[in-house]
C-alpha cells in the first residue's frame, strides 16, 4: 500500500512539474484541464524515450554522468511533448471556444433547463411558420410580410415575459422594421396572472427588512395591476401619504436570464444565416435589448431615473406631473413612489369628453414636456407609450414607469439642435455637416452622394404642400444606414421616444400636428436663447471659460519669439509615445528574436547530428549527437513559443 501511495505521489509530482514547466516556457495561461492532460501525455512519452536512451549503457560498468544527462534529455523531451500538445490543442481548439469540462459538470442542470426552454421556444416559432425565416432560407417580402408580422407577434406573446418585452421594444424601432411589423408588435401587452400574496409578502419582507405592517399603515393585498416583471399594489405610509408599491415577481430574474441567452442564440443564428438579419444589425439589437431589460429588473436604476427626471422637471410649469420616489424604501426588487390618481391615457377618452377638456391642449402640454426634457434638461422618459401616461383627476397629465430613461449631455443636445434646425430649414448641406459631427465617418464616404440623398429625403417630406410627420426620421435613419453612418444610441433613443409618443398623441388628439408644434416649440426656445439677456449671459460664460487661456497666450507668444530670436526653437517628436504602440513593437521584436534563435538552434542541431566522430557517451550515442538532440529540443521549445503567440496573441504577457 505504501509503495502504491508513493508511486501515485511521485507520478503526481512529475505531472505537476511538467505542467508548470510547459506553461512557464510557453508564457501563456491554459486551463487546468488542458495543462494536466498535456503533462500526462508528456509523462507517458518520457518512459520509452528514457528506455531508448539508456539502452546503450553498459550495465556492468554504468556511466553515472551519462545516465544523468540522458535523464535530463528524456524529461526535456517529455516537457517538449507536453508543450506540443498544448500548442496543437490551442491551434485547433482555441481557448474559450469550448467550456471547461468542470463547468460542464457544474452547470449540467442549468444546461438541461436551458436546452429544454430553447427547444420549447423553437417549437413555438416553428408552429407559427417562422422556421424558414430563422434558417435564413426565406426573406419576408410583399404580402407575406403581413402574415409573418402577425405570426411573429403571436409567437412572441406565447414565448413569455422576455419575448413580449422584445416585441414591445421592436415595435418602437421604425428605423429598422417595416410598418407591418411595427403595427402588429405594437399590439403586444405586458400582462400576467397575479402572484399569490404570500410570495409577494416574502419579497417585501426580504427587501424592506421588516414586516409589511411595520412599514405601511395600510397595504392593499389585491394588486392594482399585474405584469410579467412586476405587479403594483396601493398602500398608505405611516405619514398618511398614498403610495404605489411596485414589487418584482419572484424568480423572474432567473427566467429572464435564461431567455436572454436564447434571444442571443437566435440573433447570432439570424446574423449568420439570414442576410436580412445582418442588414438589421440583429446582434446589436439583441445586446441592447438584453442590457435594457437587465436595467429594468433593477428598481434602484428606475428610482434614480425618476429622481433625475423629477429634479429636472422642477424648471417646467408643472403641466405634466412626475411622481416622487421614496428612495429610503426602494431596493432592487421593490419601488415605492407617490400615487397618481388618474386613468391611463389609452382609456381616458370618456373622462376627457365628460370634463370638457381640450384634447389639443393636453397633447401640446405632453409634447412640450417631452421636448423640454430632451432639448433643455437632457434627461427624458424613453418609453412614453399610452400605458405610461395618465390623465390625472385634476386635469393634468402624469408620467409613470421610468425603467427606461435617455440622457443627452450638453454637446449632444447642441448637435441634435443643429440637426433639427437643418431639417427645419431643408438645408441638406447643413444636415450633412451636422450628421458627420456625431457619427464615425466611414473611410470611404461619398459626401456628395450623401448630400444628394438627404436633399431627396427633404424634397419628399418638406416640400411645399407636404405634411411632415415623425415617420420622416425613420427614413432619415435608413439613409444614414445606407451610407454606413452609425446612428448614435442616444439619438436613436430620442427619435424612438418621439415615435412612441406620436402614437399616444394621435390617440389623444386625432389630427394633432406633432411636427408643427415641435417647430413652434423650437422657435420659442430659440427666441428665448436670442434674447439680449440670454446672449449676454452666454457671452459672459464663454468669456469666463476662455479667460485662463487668453491670459496665457501673451506669455507663450513671448517665449516662442524669444526662442526663435536666439535660435533655440526646437520641435520634440516622440516616436511610439502610445504604450500600446510600444507593446506591439516589443511583441513583434520578441517574436523575431525567438524565431531567429530557434532557427539558429535548429541549424546547430542538424550540424551536430551530422558529425560522426567525437567522444562517445554510449556504444550508440556520441557527445555531438547528444548535444544535437539537446539543441533540437531547444529549437522546438523556441518554435513552440512563437507558434503559441501566433495562435493566441492576446494571451501573451
Amino acid at each position: 500500500m505504501a509503495i502504491w501511495i508513493g508511486f501515485v505521489a511521485g507520478s503526481a509530482l512529475i505531472t505537476g512539474f511538467l505542467a508548470f514547466g510547459a506553461r512557464r516556457l510557453l508564457n501563456t495561461r491554459f486551463s487546468l484541464f488542458r495543462t494536466v492532460l498535456a503533462a500526462s501525455a508528456g509523462e507517458t512519452v518520457a518512459s520509452p524515450v528514457l528506455k531508448g536512451l539508456m539502452h546503450g549503457l553498459n550495465p556492468d560498468r554504468p556511466d553515472h554522468t551519462a545516465a544523468i544527462w540522458f535523464l535530463v534529455l528524456g524529461w526535456a523531451c517529455a516537457l517538449l511533448i507536453a508543450m506540443i500538445v498544448l500548442v496543437v490543442w490551442e491551434a485547433f481548439v482555441p481557448t474559450g471556444t469550448i467550456p471547461s469540462p468542470f463547468l460542464w459538470v457544474r452547470s449540467l442542470r442549468a444546461r438541461a433547463e436551458r436546452t429544454r426552454r430553447y427547444w420549447q421556444i423553437t417549437w413555438i416559432f416553428a408552429r407559427a411558420g417562422l422556421g424558414p425565416y430563422l434558417r435564413g432560407r426565406t426573406r419576408p417580402e410583399g404580402e407575406s410580410r403581413s402574415r409573418l408580422a402577425h405570426s411573429l407577434a403571436a409567437a412572441l406573446d406565447r414565448g413569455g415575459v422576455t419575448f413580449v418585452k422584445l416585441g414591445q421594444v421592436l415595435s418602437t424601432r421604425r428605423d429598422v422594421l417595416p410598418e407591418e411589423f411595427v403595427a402588429e408588435l405594437g399590439r403586444l401587452r405586458d400582462r400576467a396572472a397575479p402572484v399569490p400574496w404570500e410570495r409577494i409578502e416574502q419579497v417585501l419582507r426580504d427587501e424592506l427588512g421588516a414586516p409589511v405592517e411595520e412599514v405601511f399603515a395600510e397595504f392593499e393585498r389585491e394588486p392594482l395591476a399585474a405584469a410579467s416583471v412586476a405587479q403594483v399594489h396601493t398602500a398608505r405610509l405611516r405619514t398618511g401619504e398614498e403610495v404605489v408599491v411596485k414589487v418584482q415577481r419572484p424568480g423572474v430574474r432567473t427566467v429572464v436570464e435564461r431567455d436572454l441567452d436564447i434571444v442571443r442564440r437566435l440573433a447570432r443564428t439570424l446574423d449568420a444565416r439570414a442576410g436580412w438579419g445582418r442588414s438589421l444589425g440583429i446582434v446589436e439589437l439583441a445586446e441592447g435589448f438584453a442590457n435594457a431589460l437587465r436595467e429594468e429588473l433593477d428598481f434602484r436604476i428606475e428610482t434614480r431615473n425618476m429622481a433625475a427626471v423629477a429634479s429636472a422637471h422642477r424648471n417646467s410649469e408643472g403641466r405634466v406631473h412626475i411622481p416622487r420616489p421614496h428612495e429610503d424604501l426602494c431596493s432592487t426588487r421593490v419601488l415605492v413612489m407617490e400615487r397618481l390618481q388618474g386613468v391611463p391615457l389609452g382609456q381616458a377618452a370618456p373622462a376627457i369628453t365628460r370634463r370638457g377638456l381640450d384634447q389639443a391642449e393636453l397633447a401640446r402640454d405632453l409634447l412640450d414636456e417631452m421636448l423640454r426634457q430632451i432639448m433643455l434638461d437632457g434627461v427624458f422618459h424613453a418609453d412614453p407609450h399610452p400605458g405610461n401616461l395618465l390623465l390625472l383627476d385634476d386635469g393634468r397629465l402624469g408620467m409613470i414607469d421610468f425603467g427606461s430613461v435617455g440622457r443627452l449631455d450638453t454637446g449632444l443636445r447642441a448637435s441634435l439642435g443643429r440637426i433639427l434646425l437643418a431639417v427645419n430649414r431643408a438645408d441638406p448641406i447643413a444636415l450633412t455637416d451636422a450628421l458627420l459631427e456625431v457619427t464615425a465617418r466611414p473611410d470611404e464616404l461619398d459626401e456628395q452622394a450623401l448630400e444628394r440623398a438627404l436633399g431627396a429625403f427633404m424634397a419628399r417630406h418638406l416640400a411645399a404642400g407636404q405634411t411632415p410627420d415623425a415617420a420622416m426620421f425613420t427614413e432619415l435613419f435608413r439613409v444614414m444606414t445606407r451610407f454606413a453612418l452609425a446612428v448614435p444610441a442616444e439619438f436613436a433613443a430620442v427619435f424612438r421616444a418621439l415615435g412612441t409618443l406620436e402614437g399616444g398623441l394621435t390617440e389623444l388628439a386625432p389630427g394633432f400636428d406633432m411636427v408643427g408644434e415641435a417647430r413652434a416649440f423650437g422657435g420659442a426656445h430659440l427666441g428665448e436663447r436670442l434674447r439680449p439677456e440670454a446672449l449676454r449671459d452666454a457671452a459672459a460664460n464663454e468669456l469666463a471659460a476662455m479667460l485662463p487661456t487668453l491670459r496665457r497666450i501673451p506669455r507663450r507668444l513671448d517665449r516662442i519669439t524669444s526662442a526663435i530670436e536666439g535660435g533655440r526653437l526646437t520641435v520634440n517628436v516622440r516616436l511610439f509615445a502610445d504604450e500600446r504602440d510600444r507593446a506591439t513593437v516589443t511583441g513583434l521584436l520578441h517574436q523575431f528574436l525567438l524565431t531567429l534563435l530557434a532557427s539558429t538552434a535548429g541549424v546547430m542541431a542538424v550540424l551536430l547530428l551530422g558529425l560522426k566522430n567525437g567522444p562517445a557517451m554510449t556504444d550508440s550515442v556520441g557527445l555531438y549527437q547528444f548535444l544535437g538532440y539537446g539543441m533540437l529540443v531547444v529549437c522546438s521549445v523556441l518554435a513552440l513559443r512563437v507558434l503559441v503567440g501566433v495562435f493566441r496573441p492576446r494571451a501573451r504577457h
